[in-house]
């Protein structure tokens, strides 16, 4: 019900913001995110300009969270981290955090947020959403500050392969190896 609004959100702003879809392809197969500009455009402009200038391109996803490898945390999520080029840092400054109260927009399964260690942290980093995650939504307990992440689109193609990424090797929360980005660009 709540993937369907979702989607419904996109399609209603299509006729004025033609939505952005990108396609990252992975060692283990090609997702296709639709980004959401009308609702969280500082995020989405944030994240193009690093896929624009190739930042993701032999980037990695690095980190897998699951119910059984967070065990000092209470508040248990799911999701695959994933962030540029390791030998590429990020170059821009921490971006403003676009909360889901203001979007609008909710950590449903296959939705891609940024990373942070605090509001107004942000950069580069970002994660998929395994199972739909509502502490990660403002309000949320899994951070103490409670103000969440910022969701700026979904994974209309590929959650397949965001399911392999999860299941893949690791230790603790490390993915070992991490899985390669090749190449994160846009659709025409």
């Amino acid at each position: 019900m709540i993937r369907r609004r979702f989607l419904a959100l996109f399609a209603a702003a299509q006729a004025d913001n033609p939505r952005v879809v990108v396609r990252i392809e992975t060692s283990l197969g090609e997702i296709q995110v639709a980004l959401s500009g009308d609702r969280a455009p500082k995020t989405v402009a944030n994240f193009l300009r690093y896929v624009d200038e190739g930042f993701y391109n032999g980037g990695v996803f690095h980190r897998t969270v699951k119910p059984d490898n967070q065990p000092q945390s209470p508040v248990k999520i799911e999701v695959i981290q994933g962030g540029p080029n390791p030998e590429k840092k990020p170059v821009y400054p921490p971006i403003e955090l676009e909360r889901t109260t203001k979007s609008g927009l909710k950590h449903i399964n296959g939705v891609i947020s940024m990373a942070r260690s605090g509001p107004d942290t942000a950069t580069a980093d970002f994660f998929f959403c395994i199972g739909d995650q509502p502490e990660l939504d403002f309000g949320g307990k899994r951070n103490p500050d409670g103000q969440g992440f910022a969701a700026f689109g979904l994974a209309i193609k590929g959650l397949d392969v965001i399911r392999k990424i999860q299941q893949s090797p690791l230790k603790d929360q490390r993915l070992t190896p991490p899985v390669q980005i090749l190449k994160i660009s846009r659709v025409d």
